[in-house]
């Protein structure tokens, strides 16, 4: 089939490089052409790029994914488009030092240059762990090209000696259990292979499997993307029915900022609520609302989140995996559901073309075990909690679902680490004076303070309490949690320490109170005292002189408002530019 540019409603992005027989265009068209491709292929056809995060020091995007791409290629030929494979910056959560969400925001970059440099009409994300979805999709906002989301898939459910075993979730639950002689070393080797038994992203509703969802429920992503499993031939469908919508995107000039507006969010915020999501969505939606244009704030979280019930059973939360959610019904079940309750923005747009709610409204739920009554929901006000008080003025994040509910209120005597090389140097020190009663509080672990704010904030219990068979403390930092962990956890601690906020200034032996039905986070000392405290504050850490650290450490935003960099908030469009040549 060959494509005139008179059936397109307008010219072509890729036509300002490859139409027409002026020097620059067979400049462009003509070392392209040392790929073997033939002269038809220039005539007006839709360039897709399929961004590629395939990389072997990326598990979570392995060789799945490859392969993934070739179905998505034959879906773009299909559909009469012209499909070009782009490696772009893969951020993997398992390798990267000192943390990938440090490089969440260069990856964002990287990859809007990509698309807006390069003759390219539309672009397939292929994307699949926690970071490279978020930065994909932050990348693509901000240039604002017809864009879908292809995700890799979570893994198959693991097993060890009988017990389903969750990807991450188990990693630190048998941790604790070594620490706590509960198991030993050899079993806890042993069981690693089962953590991780087929290609796929974490098989619990961690991070990966949250942001997949979130994809799903903002409109990006075609309806059921979410839960398909890795090695599934259905996930391969999906890519190539992906591929050939995309061409359609293309003609329809069907933008990110048709799909991904504040009732989008909305949307993203409740769905998080209802399968008990993780916390770091937080921080990746807020920073993707930041590349469209759109105002979405830690309030709007706490509003629209706090009274859904939590329905998915799985882990952290809850005993299932991903496999067991995807033969349910996966993600449309869910979204069914919220539109049933009125909660859900029924006429919001989707990269199908059509509206959400017409793509869910159908679904079937199979196991009302792995997808819950509302009245047998997890918890009834899931979502994530924004706590504030003088401890925290910009907020602070706590997921309910994972946390004790004795913990939700709790007045404790904070025993503090100055940083997360402290915490490890001490924790395990029985002369430690600590108990479960104490409130664990680690600083400079946020944005700036880690640098990059890792997912550190799940501190393990000191093994002199977990000894007692306690399995939960409440702790408090500026860092972040991985999706796949539990407990009473309060993160995202805003000001971080790093940039002077409160929390620099606790001291051990201060009271610290926790009022999670009042939404409060208090340190029980004087004004006064605070004020004077924070005035005396200075830096502690040594500064990066160069490099990307450097840019990031001057530039990127605190927790609250997504920790972007705050040069990249916004869309800056696609422009061709000029013509070098």
């Amino acid at each position: 089939m060959t494509f005139q540019p008179a059936e397109w409603p307008r010219k072509l992005r890729s036509q300002h490089w490859y139409g027409g027989n002026s020097r620059d265009t067979i400049y462009h068209r003509g070392w392209l052409k040392n790929q073997g491709y033939p002269h038809d292929l220039f005539d007006g056809r839709p360039v897709i790029g399929i961004l590629n995060t395939w990389s072997e020091l990326t598990p979570c995007n392995g060789s799945h994914v490859k392969e993934l791409v070739e179905k998505v290629k034959a879906g773009v030929w299909e559909a009469g488009g012209f499909p070009v494979e782009v490696p772009v910056f893969s951020a993997s959560e398992n390798t990267y030092r000192p943390t990938a969400m440090m490089f969440r925001n260069l990856a964002a970059l990287a990859v809007e240059e990509t698309i807006r440099g390069q003759p390219i009409d539309g672009c397939v994300l292929m994307v699949g762990c926690d970071k490279t979805t978020p930065s994909l999709m932050m990348g693509a906002a901000s240039v604002d090209l017809p864009a879908i989301v292809v995700t890799g898939g979570p893994m198959l459910n693991g097993y060890f000696q009988g017990e389903r075993v969750g990807s991450g979730t188990h990693l630190w639950k048998f941790s604790e259990d070594v620490k706590a002689g509960k198991m030993t070393q050899e079993e806890f080797l042993e069981a690693e292979q089962s953590m991780s038994r087929s290609t796929g992203t974490c098989n619990t509703m961690g991070t990966a499997s949250s942001m997949a969802s979130m994809a799903e429920a903002l409109g990006m992503a075609l309806s059921g993307n979410a839960a398909i499993p890795a090695v599934d031939s259905r996930r391969r469908v999906m890519a190539q029915l992906s591929g050939r919508r995309i061409v359609q995107m293309v003609k329809d000039d069907l933008k990110p900022s048709d799909v991904m507006t504040k009732q989008a969010f909305e949307n993203a915020i409740r769905t998080n609520a209802a399968i008990g999501g993780s916390t770091n969505a937080v921080i990746h939606l807020l920073a993707m609302a930041g590349r469209c244009g759109v105002d979405l704030t830690l309030e709007d979280w706490d509003r629209c989140g706090r009274d859904i019930p939590t329905i998915v059973n799985l882990m952290p939360s809850g005993k299932y995996l991903m496999e067991e959610f995807f033969y349910a019904g996966g993600l449309p079940v869910v979204l069914k559901r919220l539109g049933e309750a009125g909660v859900l923005h029924r006429e919001a747009l989707t990269v199908s073309g059509g509206a959400i709610w017409d793509e869910v409204k159908d679904a079937v739920n199979h196991n009302d075990d792995v997808i819950l009554p509302a009245e047998k929901a997890l918890t009834q006000s899931g979502g994530i909690v924004v706590l504030k008080g003088n401890l925290a003025p910009g907020g602070a994040v706590l997921k309910p679902s994972a946390a004790t509910p004795s913990l939700l209120q709790h007045k404790g005597r904070a025993v503090v680490f100055e940083d997360i090389d402290d915490y490890k140097a001490r924790i395990n020190d029985d002369a430690l004076d600590i108990d479960e009663t104490c409130i664990m509080v680690m600083k400079n672990c946020g944005p700036k303070g880690y640098p990059g704010m890792a997912e550190v904030g799940n501190m393990g219990l000191p093994p002199k309490v977990l000894k007692k068979g306690i399995t939960d403390m409440v702790r408090i930092s500026d860092a972040r949690m991985s999706g796949t962990a539990y407990g009473t956890v309060i993160l995202h601690t805003s000001p971080e320490a790093a940039a002077g906020g409160p929390l620099a200034v606790v001291r051990s032996g201060d009271m610290i109170e926790v009022d999670v039905a009042n939404r409060r986070l208090h340190l029980d000392i004087p004004e006064a005292e605070l004020t004077e405290r924070l005035s005396a504050w200075t830096p502690t850490h040594e500064q990066p002189k160069s490099g990307y650290a450097w840019l990031h450490q001057q530039h990127v935003m605190g927790a609250d408002t997504g920790a972007d960099l705050d040069f990249l908030q916004g869309c800056r469009g696609n422009d061709v530019g000029r013509d070098s040549h």
